[in-house]
């Protein structure tokens, strides 16, 4: 199973992170941020396969592009800003990590506005 991949590589890299990060801090996180692009890269794969089923359910059920789009845009737009966070925290600065989050909420609620105005105008024209 890859989660035990991946757990082994990250635990590995926890390690060697720990070790360093007295001596060399630049380098630990350095090491942080590779392994967290290699663990990216590994469900890269696996992420692309969900995005191809949910494209052929909603080209089967006719529903706009635009919206799943949307969609997947607003999840990628939250996980790499919690990666972007997190990256922040490793290095110490957790205001920085709260200022990234605080962006990604934004963008994301941004993002979703058409998708919201257009759940509005479909109930305004159920209603009586």
């Amino acid at each position: 199973m890859e989660i035990f991949q991946i757990i082994g590589l990250a635990l590995v890299a926890t390690i060697i992170a720990l070790l360093l990060k007295s001596h060399r801090p630049e380098m630990a996180l350095q090491i942080s941020l590779v392994t967290g692009i290699i663990i990216f890269l590994v469900i890269l794969g696996k992420i692309t396969a969900v995005v191809d089923l949910l494209n052929s359910y909603a080209e089967r059920v006719n529903i706009d592009m635009v919206y799943i789009n949307t969609l997947l845009k607003i999840v990628g737009i939250a996980y790499i800003a919690e990666f972007g966070a997190e990256v922040c925290r490793d290095a110490g600065e957790g205001a920085i990590a709260s200022k990234v989050e605080l962006a990604g909420k934004v963008i994301i609620v941004v993002m979703a506005v058409p998708i919201i105005t257009s759940l509005l105008d479909l109930i305004i024209s159920v209603m009586p």
